[in-house]
């Protein structure tokens, strides 16, 4: 998942010197290498497996998924208070199933992984790199102000454009945060938008070397 954003602002900062459900892209990789083997070999499997081609990959799971981006998060919630920093469709190890990243009201990033099938939470964990409070201060200054969160940014997005497979916040778009939302169409097409947080106006994510993208 693109969780990497906040974290890597602040360690380049440090070597130069994530109502409704919302969802920013923060939080770092976590645990250990060792522990997260050990967390993934007890993970119980999710109830529906898409088979590993990355032919359409995007467009299989999102047809075989019959939890939605805003079931997933509202699942998630349950499970780990707080405010949801990221929502991510994935065939893991577990099989299909939806990471969801929760800054807890303990001020720490959980990762959720939950059952794509049926939204059974299937693993928890803390992780512990971007806990600090540099990190969890950039967090709530990003979510301040934003009057639309991730999950009314994938409904917009996908009254359009399809099924949502990934919700992000980038914080690094012209100077102005927008919601990075990934969707694909029956016909298995892949969109790529953003969602402005305060507006919610939906555009086409500019390609590479464009300066705009197409307004909704």
């Amino acid at each position: 998942m693109k969780r990497n954003i906040v974290i890597a602002s602040v360690a380049a900062a440090a070597l130069i010197g994530g109502g409704a459900a919302t969802a920013v892209a923060f939080g770092g990789s976590g645990a250990s290498d060792t522990s997260s083997a050990a967390a993934a070999s007890s993970t119980p499997r999710s109830s529906v497996s898409v088979p590993d081609d990355d032919v359409n990959e995007d467009a299989r799971e999102a047809k075989a998924a019959t939890v939605s981006a805003p079931q997933a998060a509202a699942a998630a919630l349950k499970a780990t208070p707080g405010t949801v920093t990221g929502i991510d469709l994935d065939q893991d190890r577990p099989g299909l199933v939806w990471e969801v990243d929760v800054l807890g009201k303990d001020n720490k990033w959980h990762e959720v992984t939950l059952d794509a099938g049926n939204a059974k939470v299937l693993n928890q964990r803390v992780e512990h790199e971007g806990d600090d409070d540099h990190g969890v201060a950039r967090a709530r200054a990003e979510l301040k102000g934003a009057s639309v969160g991730a999950v009314a940014a994938a409904e917009k997005a996908a009254a359009s454009y399809g099924t949502v497979t990934s919700v992000d916040l980038d914080d690094d778009h012209r100077g102005s945060a927008v919601w990075e939302v990934e969707t694909v169409t029956k016909d298995g097409k892949e969109h790529k938008l953003n969602v402005d947080p305060r507006s919610g106006k939906v555009s086409v994510a500019p390609r590479d070397g464009d300066a705009d993208g197409d307004d909704d």
